[in-house]
């Protein structure tokens, strides 16, 4: 199991349907073939401690059988689609594999 993490920092000055359609982009990778599952999100409210980190706009977790499943991911028309179509609404990215 490979999970790959990435934390969107978007720019501040997108307006409310921007944030929707990157939402909604964000969604759309959940039909790539090789991903076993996708989890979204945004910081949670929960207390403050000095390792949280909760200055993200966007989370995307997803779960994938191994590293082939992970390259294959990122060669994914969609994938490569969702970049091409949102990179420019993002200041950040951090990603965080896990195997």
């Amino acid at each position: 199991m490979l999970v790959h993490n990435v934390f969107f920092y978007l720019r501040k000055n997108l307006d409310g349907p921007e944030i929707t359609e990157f939402r909604m982009g964000l969604e759309s990778l959940k039909s790539i073939e090789h991903v076993e599952a996708v989890y979204i999100g945004s910081p949670a409210p929960v207390a403050e401690r000095p390792a949280l980190v909760a200055n993200y706009d966007f989370c995307l977790t997803v779960l994938l059988k191994d590293v082939s499943a992970h390259d294959a991911y990122q060669l994914d028309p969609l994938h490569q689609a969702f970049l091409q179509t949102h990179k420019e609404k993002w200041k950040k990215v951090r990603v965080y594999d896990a195997g």
